[in-house]
């Protein structure tokens, strides 16, 4: 009976996956033109960045944010990649986009739809195999579905629905507004396309480990007129595998993910190696307590179901603290609705 709830429970909250030479991505930006919507800031990049998310609620920031696209690195070096074949690298440019690592001169491609920053990537007859939870949203149809049904029904959770989680995690991001975020384990790229439209950051990665997730939101991103393509790029990679240069990246967010990651300690672990100093981890997750604490064999039932799957079922806030702590960030705080809970951690300057 416990065992069969916590497989309904989990199973609506899993999330994709899951990770000179070179102008353009390599250049220093300039102050970029935003595109403002309904919830769009307007944003001074310099030392200093002034944020007005509503007529009478003005912010104004002090931070460092990071002054260059030089981030991407080789995923099994970790030194930097240079381009070939594009004077920027964005999401229209990924096809016929080729990066070369700068020490072991491995080749990464560019498909139609994005980056391919594997490990394996240019592998011709091994791929590796990911647990259950992973390579459920590899699959054409989860992929199709995510944004037409299977995310909203996260509200039975507490989930407050897309907006409302972007407004709440606008607070989180306050620090490092102006500077770039990685959206890791984006799915179809719910929030990297809030990212991107809000014009709150200077470049917005959408990373995922699913080719049929990115595939989605290239489709979404179609769709839509006006869309800010020059500052969105799209990467396939594996979340403990990061392909980025060590302390590039101003913010990391993660939705409804961590639970999913086959190791989500290894996972924070790459979020923080990739963090500059200051740099924010903001994620969301659901967690199994209150009542399910009094779930016989509640501990043991749920490391055997994420033995099976590869979804990691948390039972306490304080796991999540032990994990950031653990990896290297600090000042964690977080914010609950029931079962959801959004958290926030930061890497010590």
């Amino acid at each position: 009976m416990a065992s069969s709830i916590l497989s309904n429970l989990s199973s609506a909250f899993r999330p994709s996956q899951l990770s000179n030479s070179s102008r353009g991505l390599f250049t220093p930006y300039c102050t970029p033109t935003f595109i403002r919507t309904s919830f769009a800031a307007k944003i001074r990049a310099s030392s200093t960045a002034f944020a007005e998310t509503r007529a009478t609620d003005p912010v104004v920031i002090e931070k460092d944010v990071s002054s260059s696209k030089n981030i991407l690195a080789c995923p099994v070096c970790y030194d930097p990649l240079n381009l070939i074949g594009a004077n920027v690298l964005s999401v229209d440019s990924a096809r016929g986009s080729s990066l070369q690592c700068s020490t072991c001169k491995k080749t990464y491609s560019g498909k139609e739809t994005h980056l391919e920053l594997t490990v394996a990537s240019g592998a011709k007859e091994y791929d590796d195999a990911m647990p259950m939870a992973t390579e459920l949203f590899r699959t054409p149809l989860i992929s199709f579905l995510y944004e037409r049904g299977w995310r909203q029904n996260f509200v039975w959770g507490g989930f407050p629905g897309a907006e409302e989680e972007f407004e709440m995690m606008k607070d989180y991001l306050k620090p490092v507004l102006g500077g770039n975020i990685l959206d890791a384990s984006c799915g179809s790229g719910l929030f990297s396309r809030l990212f991107a439209k809000s014009g709150l950051f200077s470049l917005v990665t959408a990373l995922d480990y699913s080719e049929n997730m990115l595939r989605q939101c290239y489709e979404f991103i179609k769709q839509e007129e006006n869309f800010p393509k020059e500052n969105l790029i799209l990467v396939r990679a594996d979340i403990a595998r990061l392909p980025f240069v060590s302390g590039s990246l101003d913010a990391v967010h993660a939705g409804a993910a961590i639970h999913c990651w086959p190791s989500p300690s290894s996972a924070v672990a790459e979020v923080s190696r990739v963090l500059r100093p200051g740099g924010v981890f903001v994620a969301t997750t659901y967690i199994l307590d209150g009542p399910f604490s009094f779930i016989p064999f509640l501990k043991p039932i749920s490391q055997r179901f994420t033995e099976a799957s590869g979804s990691k079922i948390f039972l306490s806030e304080r796991e999540l603290e032990d994990i950031c702590r653990a990896c290297g960030l600090v000042n964690f705080t977080c914010t609950r609705n029931s079962r959801f809970i959004m958290f926030c951690a930061t890497k010590p300057i």
